[in-house]
């Protein structure tokens, strides 16, 4: 008996240390909210209530009977039965911890009332003048309960993960069946261990659920810091002095050009809507689209400055690239570029070249130098956003050639798409 007991110690000074590393790792993830923190620290809590019972309960099962030793070991074996079905609800709380689930609350302390009334009656269960645990009629009740909380868990998280992916879902299904498993070795195998096999199972499925968590909340930040840069990159295109210079041409052009004043007001409304409607793409959008959007802005642009012009020659249309890539570059070459020119001109291409999809975007401006740009703010933020999102999406490359008095050359160069 002393033996089992001392070999059982470096189970549990191991299970104890993943329960320390595993509260420490929730107190300082940055990603989790705080209520899910709060469950994770309960729910470790718990597994170290666990893990005490099951040796205490190990330890007076094997000590000398008397009437001091059943009534303590009762009262572990109570505080054990009614612990488990409370860790299971608190899973659901992992799930989602808006919820009250009061029926479970309810099953719980049915549960706890059923085990109690082992002080005095042997329906549940017993412990002999031997200090031999019997199992009573309602011995099983916390193996039924739990399993139907166990499969309502299972029935809440797909309910509230539906349009997660199919891979997603198998860890809350392996924590489940681990539960199922633990339990069923524990009943199947009758000695008696310092660290029952449901206890370390239990353990096992707070880490398993702490990593599912911090990837469901880690994912929904990355999309948090998707959309951001998204309305970054469309506040960074809807300026306020060509928002208000449009504005201020079409009201001149009512006067002097109707026709043309009404044309002007139409491409402009399409320039905003594809603006915004950007905000909503998260892939890749057709060459075309992103050209359709990018002669809108170059339209109006050529109304308030007869002086520039941009001219088109695309050879390779078949390719996709992310919104809002081609537009800002024309933007800062007729902004930064070609606008005080006397006859400014901006050549868009697009060709392919072996693998690639290659769009060029050069004009006859001024130029500008890099390195002394980049020493100070960087490239200008257009196309430093584009360069960004081109080497995320599409693994590609931009490649800005230019000097000062010599105009500007960008190159991006997108991989083809494998086609299944």
């Amino acid at each position: 008996m002393q033996n089992m007991i001392q070999a059982g110690i470096p189970y549990i000074i191991l299970i104890a240390a993943m329960l320390i590393g595993l509260a420490a790792t929730v107190m300082y993830d940055p990603y989790i909210s705080r209520k899910h923190r709060r469950v994770m620290l309960v729910i470790t809590l718990m597994c170290a209530c666990l893990i005490v019972q099951n040796y205490a309960d190990s330890v007076l099962g094997y000590s000398a009977a008397g009437p001091a030793v059943i009534r303590l070991r009762t009262l572990v074996a109570v505080i054990g039965y009614s612990l488990r079905p409370v860790v299971i609800i608190l899973f659901f709380y992992v799930i989602d911890p808006g919820r009250r689930y009061t029926w479970a609350w309810v099953v719980a302390a049915v549960n706890a009332v059923i085990y109690s009334t082992s002080f005095f009656s042997e329906i549940c269960f017993y412990i002999t003048s031997d200090n031999i645990w019997q199992s009573g009629p309602l011995g099983k009740c916390c193996h039924v309960l739990s399993l139907i909380l166990l499969l309502y868990f299972l029935y809440l998280t797909f309910d509230t993960f539906r349009n997660a992916g199919k891979t997603e879902m198998l860890m809350p299904v392996f924590n489940v069946l681990m539960i199922i498993a633990g339990t069923y070795l524990d009943y199947r195998d009758k000695m008696d261990r310092p660290i029952t096999f449901l206890t370390i199972a239990i353990v096992i499925s707070s880490l398993f659920s702490y990593i599912w968590l911090h990837l469901q909340f880690a994912r929904a930040h990355e999309e948090d810091m998707k959309a951001q840069q998204r309305l970054q990159i469309m506040m960074s295109q809807m300026q306020p002095h060509f928002l208000f210079n449009t504005l201020a041409t079409v009201q001149a052009l009512c006067s002097t050009d109707p026709e043309e004043a009404a044309k002007i007001t139409g491409k402009f409304g399409k320039y905003l809507r594809q603006n915004i409607e950007s905000l909503e793409q998260d892939i890749r959008i057709p060459f075309d689209k992103e050209m359709e959007h990018t002669l809108n802005y170059a339209d109006i642009e050529m109304v308030r400055f007869p002086n520039i012009r941009v001219e088109t020659d695309l050879q390779d249309h078949d390719f996709t690239i992310p919104a809002l890539t081609v537009q800002p570059i024309v933007e800062n070459a007729i902004r930064h570029g070609v606008r005080i020119c006397e006859e400014g001109v901006v050549r868009i291409s697009s060709r392919k070249d072996g693998h690639f999809h290659e769009i060029v975007i050069e004009d006859n401006g001024k130029g500008f130098d890099k390195d002394e740009v980049n020493n100070r703010n960087g490239l200008h933020l257009g196309i430093r956003n584009v360069t960004e999102r081109i080497v995320k999406i599409c693994s590609g490359s931009v490649d800005v050639q230019t000097e000062p008095g010599n105009g500007t050359r960008v190159v991006i160069r997108i991989p083809e798409e494998v086609k299944a």
